[in-house]
């Protein structure tokens, strides 16, 4: 096997903690290249992807205007001194976001003044860094230490973040070393397909149970410790956990009484990948801080904390000459120069209002599968999504995580040609990422493999 002496050299030389290797070799494939919706092993085999990479690749893979832009930055200007001599795209890079956030958000509202519909960004590499700069910004705008943060979310695995990253998988090993300033309350359950989740938001209570995540909020309020409310508009990797259409509302509602940051982390939900640009636009709620990563460069390490001006700059004191907060690599000249790119590709080729039209129907599709085994199988399927932001889940009929069967279908429909990943605390939802570029039809071969490999799958 052809892959073989690539997955050797990882077994010998990188921290066995890091990539997942069966015995048998069937898992992981090696990547050689990936071009559009398409990925292509060491053994040139092609896969139809349906992860974008983690949701990076929202305009396809090795999109070439993003490239072109990369390698043209690449021959001018490798890199520059982060907090130090900046670098024109850096600039252009941070009022681009500001107008697609903020300034969008605000455009028509009330008698706002120019500040307070701009934005200001900290540009930083990793999801988790640019959520670790918000709960700075909070703790120095508030001086509380307090982060308000939800059951099964995933904000990242650096020391500050890991406090609001809810899975003990993830914080037990290092709980001797956290600070725990992180206080977690219920997310609300998942809203099922067509009952109308975040995106149909029409005023009354849909959840019962969001009463008792109000009361616990508010509880961990009174304590006057609490500095922000962190949440993930939808959780992707908690499973893709879709919250009735009132809950933002309810946040942004208590954060505005109580005086604190509504934090949302779009590092996965932004950028076309619910429907809208940003999956808060379904509910019209805006919060004080939006994170940033992931589909913002198309491929190359770069997030944001991009805030309220005024929140900002009341935050953070002028630089005296020593940032705060900063790193070597921050604003990268070649990140910037790809994601003005991408942003214009994901604009120009109107990929955001294509992503809600093939999401509807990718739900669909899924809802036809989910209906149709179940009745046979015993086993209970059961779909939800936004956009193309989709998962899949599987339960035994005692109503435990089909795991095993989960991760069986995953590793049938890779040997198929078709990359998918699992989500969930238990790893039983199939996830459905794609590109945003993905054609009907692809997304449609996907499904129907999945559907001709269940048979088999349940019988085991």
């Amino acid at each position: 096997m052809k892959a073989r002496p690539t997955l050797d050299l990882l077994r010998t030389y990188e921290s066995r903690n890091v990539t997942f290797l069966e015995a048998d070799g069937s898992w992981p494939i090696v990547w050689e290249r990936a071009k559009g919706v398409h990925v292509w092993d060491e053994n040139g085999k092609r896969y139809l992807d349906l992860t974008a990479a983690f949701g990076v690749a929202a305009a396809g893979h090795a999109n070439p205007r993003v490239v072109a832009a990369a390698r043209k930055q690449m021959g001018r200007l490798l890199h520059a001194m982060g907090d130090v001599h900046p670098h024109r795209l850096k600039a252009e890079l941070a009022r681009r976001l500001s107008e697609i956030t903020f300034e969008r958000w605000t455009r028509g509202v009330g008698k706002a003044s120019a500040s307070r519909s701009k934005a200001k960004t900290i540009f930083c590499s990793s999801g988790f860094e640019a959520v670790e700069a918000a709960m700075k910004t909070a703790m120095l705008a508030t001086g509380k230490p307090g982060v308000i943060a939800f059951e099964h979310a995933y904000h990242g695995l650096g020391y500050g973040a890991l406090n609001v990253t809810h899975r003990s998988h993830f914080r037990s090993p290092f709980r001797n070393q956290l600070r725990e300033f992180g206080k977690f309350v219920p997310f609300p359950p998942n809203v099922p397909a067509g009952a109308g989740g975040i995106h149909r938001a029409q005023g009354g209570r849909v959840s019962p149970t969001l009463d008792m995540t109000e009361a616990q909020i508010r509880r961990h309020l009174r304590s006057q410790t609490i500095g922000a409310i962190l949440v993930e508009p939808i959780q992707t990797r908690g499973g893709i956990n879709i919250p009735p259409p009132d809950f933002l509302p309810l946040l942004r509602k208590l954060c505005t009484e109580h005086n604190v940051f509504l934090i949302l982390d779009e590092i996965y939900t932004g950028f076309g990948r619910t429907g809208k640009w940003f999956a808060c636009e379904h509910t019209g709620v805006r919060p004080d801080i939006v994170c940033l990563g992931k589909a913002l460069t198309g491929g190359f390490p770069l997030s944001a904390c991009v805030g309220r001006a005024d929140l900002m700059d009341a935050a953070w004191p002028r630089s005296g000459g020593e940032a705060i907060h900063t790193s070597t690599f921050l604003g990268h000249p070649v990140g910037c120069a790809m994601a003005l790119a991408n942003i214009q590709e994901i604009h120009s080729r109107r990929l955001v209002s294509r992503c809600a039209e093939l999401g509807t129907r990718l739900l669909r599709a899924l809802s036809g599968l989910a209906e149709a085994h179940t009745n046979r199988s015993g086993v209970k399927f059961s779909s939800r999504g936004l956009g193309l932001l989709v998962g899949l889940e599987l339960l035994l009929s005692d109503g435990t995580p089909a795991t095993n069967l989960t991760v069986a279908a995953i590793k049938t429909l890779l040997h198929r040609g078709f990359i998918l990943l699992p989500e969930g605390e238990h790893t039983n939802v199939l996830s459905f990422t794609p590109p945003l570029t993905i054609g009907r039809s692809q997304l449609q071969a996907a499904v129907d493999a999945l559907e001709q490999a269940l048979p088999n799958l349940l019988a085991r």
